[in-house]
């Protein structure tokens, strides 16, 4: 049980949570690449190893500090090649279910992250595992769960909640926000969440 599931972390489902067999997993990478990939578990199993301790924090107002392992945003971009045309990566959940599109500037920041594990356990289905982004500087509908695709393109578009009248940039607002980690209301200035 990992660091989320014991704090009771909310947990959202929206497009459907897909079940995945990371035996048969494959992560997409698409779009304005030098070369497409089909990447599978054990291919990302390969790819540099990092932690990210790091605030996710949701628009419905609450956030979480866990520290978030996989592979840094930085080193898989460097992996997969973008073109110089590129701008802009949507991630997709497996079956398509969710989708969103960060600008790669709001994605070149360091704690930004592919997970699949928190705390040193394995990230649940619940909370977006086998794979999902974490993007600690944007609202958490940023950080598409049960990652299946990235598309690296060239402009901004909409996405699951996006669509729905979410901001496309999805800037963190100030105001107040639950630290699930110790169950208490905090202000927050806006931009990513570090100061507690």
């Amino acid at each position: 049980m990992s660091i989320l599931s014991r704090l009771r972390a909310p947990v959202f489902k929206a497009g459907g949570m897909p079940q995945i067999d990371v035996d048969t997993y494959r992560l997409e990478v698409t779009g304005m690449v030098l070369k497409p990939l089909s990447l599978s578990w054990q291919d990302l199993m390969t790819l540099p190893h990092s932690t990210a301790n790091a605030r996710l924090t949701s628009v419905s107002g609450w956030s979480v500090r866990a520290v978030w392992g996989g592979i840094l945003w930085r080193d898989f971009l460097e992996f997969i090649s973008p073109t110089v045309e590129a701008s802009h990566a949507v991630f997709t959940s497996v079956g398509g279910g969710y989708s969103t599109t960060v600008a790669l500037k709001d994605l070149d920041k360091p704690r930004v992250i592919l997970s699949y594990e928190v705390d040193e356990e394995p990230l649940e289905p619940e909370y977006g595992g086998p794979l999902r982004m974490v993007i600690p500087n944007l609202w958490g509908y940023k950080s598409c769960k049960w990652l299946g695709t990235v598309e690296l393109t060239d402009r901004m578009k909409g996405g699951y909640w996006e669509d729905r009248g979410y901001p496309r940039e999805a800037t963190i607002e100030p105001g107040m926000t639950l630290d699930v980690n110790t169950g208490k209301k905090r202000p927050i200035s806006g931009g990513e969440v570090m100061d507690f």
